[in-house]
C-alpha cells in the first residue's frame, strides 16, 4: 500500500497443558513458551509497531508469590525490548543460582515471566495514542486469584460512549473514556459478580473463605460473564484474556471481522491473528489450525479443558477483505491464492487501457506488498499470450510465418522498476521540504522503458493518493513512458473504517474528493451537500442507515476513476494516466470467505458503522477535522 495506513493489532496466546519441566525435558529447554511466543509475536510485527506487550500467569503458587508477570513497550522495535526484559531478568535469576537450569518447577518459582499462561500482544496506535499506558495487555488487579484479568486484542467499539454510560449506571467511576478501558472493566464487572454468587453459594455449604477458593475456580463459567459483557458491544473484535487463577478465552465478535485462528493438541493451546503464524511457529499443517467461528468464544480451563461456546448470536459473515488484500502476511495458502486471483481478474482492464498492446507494455509493481497480485497479473498476461498463439495455430492457414514467429517469441515484459531505499519519517515539518523528500523515498531503473511504452503498476489499494501525487507518479514519469496505467487490487476506497483501520476522514480519501470534483462539474455540488447533511441530522439519532452513499450514487466508477486520475495527475506529467480498480463484484470472486467491504462499498456489518459514516460526512460538512468514533 503506497499511502501508509496504521491498521490492525496481533494476539498471540499460549496455554502449557504440562507442567514446565515436560517441556524441558522433550525440548531441552523450561523456556519453551516463551521462546514460542517470541517467535508469533515477531511473525505478527507487520500487525502493528509501535507498542508490544506481553503477560504471563503461572500455575500453583503460593500465597506471597508473584504469579503475575507483564512487560510492555512503546521503544523503536517493542518485541526486542521486551523480551530483552524478559532474558535479562531469566539469565540473573540463573547467573545467581546455575542449578535453576536443571530445575523447571525452581526456575518458575525464583524467575519472573516463567508460566504457563502467556499472552503476547502487538499494536497499531489508531488513535495516535502511543503512550507505554495504551499498550496492552491491560491489566485489572485484584486480591481474589480469580477477579485477576489481564485483557489484550485486536478491536475497535463503536459505541464506546454507551459502554462508559453503562458502566457509569453499574456504579463504576472508569478513568478514561477508551474502549479497551471499557470493556475490560465491562468483563470485570461481571466476573466480579460472578465469582461472590459462587462464594455465597459455597459458604451456604459450609465452605470457608480460604476453603473456597479452587471451588470458585472449578464452578466459574466465563461463557456466561462474557454473554452478559458482550451484550451492547458493537464493533469488530478478537480479544483474548487471562484469570489470574489460570483460565483464559479468546472471543470473536459476531461478524468475523477481526481474524483468530487456534491450534490444540495433548500439549498445548495456541493462538494468533493468523493462520500461518501458528502454522510455521509449530510446524503444524494447515488443516491443524482451526479459525474460531464468529460471535462464539474458545475457552480454556487451568486444567487443560476446552471447549466452544456461543457467546453472541451470529450475524452475517464479513470478514475484513483488507486482510486478505494487504494485512495479513502472504504466506497463507489461501490469501497467497486470492492476491493472485485480484491480480489475474484485472488484466482484461488492463488490455483495454493499453489497447491490448501487449509488446509495448512493461508491467511491474509498488510496493513489495503487491508482488502476489502482480504474479496473478503476469500470470493472467502469460495465459493471454499462450491463447493467441494456440488461436494462430488453429487457424494457421490464415497466418503467415512471420506473424507466428513473432506470437513464438511475445512474452510479458516484467521489469523491477522501483525499490524503497528507506522508510521515510516526517521529521521535517516545512511542507516544501517534506514534499521534496516523499519524492525521493524510491530509486528507480532507468533504461528499460521506451517513449513508446505503456507503463502498468499494480498496487495493493490507493487510499489517499498523496504518496502517488507527490512522489511515485513523479517518478515514473521520469522514466518517459507514452501511458501510466495505476492498477489498484482493491476497489475504491470510499468511506471510513471503525474497527480497527486508521481510515477515520471521508475527505481524506480521493475517492471522496473525486466525487466532490464530479458534483460540482454538474454544477449541484451545495445542492447534494446540503441533502445528505439534512438527512444525517434529521436521522442523527438511531442513523440506521448510509446517507453517505447516495453522494456517490450518480455516478459510475469508471467516472471516479478518471476524475482520481485527473486530480493525481497534475499540470507536470507528460505522460497520459489512467487509474484501474478492481471492481467489487471481482473482488468477492477472488476472496469468497472475506466480504466485509464497507470501506468500498459502504455495507456496514453492524449499526455502529452506520452512524459512524453519517457523523463523518457532518464533520466533512461541519469543517470538523476529527474523527466521527
Amino acid at each position: 500500500m503506497s499511502d501508509i495506513i496504521k491498521h490492525e493489532c496481533g494476539i498471540a496466546l499460549i496455554h502449557l497443558k504440562k507442567p514446565l519441566s515436560y517441556y524441558q525435558e522433550k525440548y531441552g529447554t523450561a523456556l519453551y513458551g516463551i521462546n514460542k511466543m517470541y517467535l508469533m509475536m515477531e511473525k505478527q510485527h507487520n500487525r502493528g509497531q509501535d507498542g508490544a506487550g506481553f503477560a504471563s500467569i503461572k500455575f500453583n503458587m503460593s500465597p506471597g508469590q508473584r504469579y503475575i508477570s507483564r512487560v510492555r513497550s512503546n521503544d523503536d522495535q517493542p518485541i526486542q525490548s521486551i523480551f530483552k526484559k524478559i532474558n535479562k531478568r531469566i539469565s540473573l535469576a540463573i547467573k545467581e543460582n546455575p542449578s535453576l537450569l536443571e530445575d523447571a518447577e525452581q526456575l518458575k518459582q525464583e524467575a519472573p515471566y516463567l508460566g504457563e499462561l502467556l499472552l503476547g500482544h502487538v499494536r497499531y496506535g489508531t488513535f495516535g495514542k502511543n503512550s507505554l499506558e495504551s499498550v496492552h495487555p491491560f491489566l485489572r488487579q485484584n486480591n481474589w486469584m480469580h477477579r485477576n484479568l489481564i485483557v489484550a486484542g485486536n478491536f475497535n467499539m463503536t459505541n464506546v460512549h454507551e459502554l462508559f454510560s453503562n458502566l457509569v449506571d453499574l456504579g463504576q467511576h472508569p478513568k478514561e473514556q477508551a474502549d479497551t478501558i471499557t470493556v475490560m472493566e465491562k468483563i470485570g464487572h461481571f466476573l466480579d459478580s460472578a465469582v461472590a454468587k459462587i462464594y455465597k453459594k459455597l459458604k451456604a455449604e459450609g465452605y470457608t473463605k480460604a476453603e473456597a477458593s479452587p471451588h470458585i475456580a472449578a464452578r466459574l463459567k466465563m461463557h456466561k460473564v462474557l454473554r452478559k459483557a458482550a451484550k451492547n458491544w458493537d464493533g469488530g473484535y478478537a480479544m483474548a484474556g487471562l484469570l489470574g487463577h489460570g483460565d483464559a478465552f479468546v472471543l470473536r465478535d459476531p461478524a468475523g471481522i477481526r481474524p483468530a485462528y487456534f491450534m490444540e493438541n495433548d500439549e498445548i493451546v495456541v493462538v494468533a491473528s493468523e493462520r500461518p503464524v501458528i502454522q510455521t511457529v509449530f510446524n503444524v499443517p494447515f488443516e491443524s489450525v482451526q479459525e474460531l467461528t464468529p460471535g462464539h468464544a474458545l475457552l480454556m480451563k487451568k486444567g487443560g479443558e476446552t471447549n466452544i461456546k456461543e457467546i453472541v448470536p451470529p450475524l452475517p459473515k464479513k470478514a475484513c477483505s483488507f486482510e486478505r488484500i494487504y494485512f495479513s502476511r502472504g504466506s497463507d495458502a489461501e490469501i497467497y491464492k486470492e492476491r493472485k486471483e485480484l491480480g489475474s481478474l484485472l488484466f482484461p482492464k488492463v488490455m483495454e487501457e493499453v489497447n491490448e498492446d501487449l509488446e509495448n507494455t512493461v508491467f511491474s509493481y509498488i510496493p513489495n506488498t503487491a508482488e502476489t497480485s502482480f504474479y496473478g497479473m503476469v500470470g493472467a498476461a502469460q495465459t493471454y499470450v499462450k491463447q493467441m498463439l494456440t488461436n494462430a495455430l488453429i487457424d494457421k492457414d490464415k497466418v503467415n510465418h512471420k506473424t507466428l514467429e513473432h506470437l513464438i517469441t511475445l512474452q510479458p515484459r516484467i521489469e523491477k522498476i522501483a525499490i524503497k531505499d528507506a522508510k521515510l519519517r516526517t521529521f521535517i515539518t516545512e511542507d516544501s521540504s517534506r514534499d521534496d523528500l516523499v519524492a525521493h523515498v524510491y530509486d528507480i531503473t532507468y533504461g528499460v522503458v521506451k517513449p513508446s511504452d505503456n507503463l502498468v503498476i499494480i498496487d495493493d489499494s490507493i487510499v489517499r493518493g498523496t504518496t502517488l501525487k507527490k512522489s511515485i507518479l513523479k517518478m515514473l514519469d521520469r522514466l518517459g513512458p507514452k501511458k501510466i496505467i495505476v492498477v489498484s487490487s482493491a476497489p475504491q476506497i470510499r468511506y471510513p473504517d471503525c474497527y480497527g483501520i486508521d481510515m477515520a476522514k471521508l475527505q481524506d480519501f480521493i475517492a471522496f474528493q473525486a466525487a466532490i470534483e464530479l458534483h460540482k462539474d454538474n454544477g449541484n455540488y451545495q445542492e447534494v451537500l446540503d441533502t445528505i447533511y439534512n438527512r444525517c441530522k434529521a436521522d442523527e439519532e438511531q442513523m440506521e442507515k448510509n446517507h453517505v452513499q447516495t453522494f456517490y450514487a450518480p455516478f459510475s466508477d469508471e467516472q471516479i476513476s478518471q476524475k482520481i486520475a485527473t486530480l493525481l495527475r497534475g499540470d507536470e506529467m507528460q505522460a497520459e494516466l489512467s487509474i484501474v480498480y478492481q471492481p467489487i463484484k471481482s473482488l468477492h470472486q477472488a476472496c469468497p470467505e472475506n466480504l466485509g467491504d464497507w470501506y468500498f462499498s459502504g455495507e456496514y456489518p453492524t449499526p455502529g458503522g452506520n452512524r459512524m459514516v453519517n457523523r463523518a460526512f457532518m464533520n466533512f460538512y461541519e469543517g470538523k477535522v476529527k474523527r466521527a468514533y
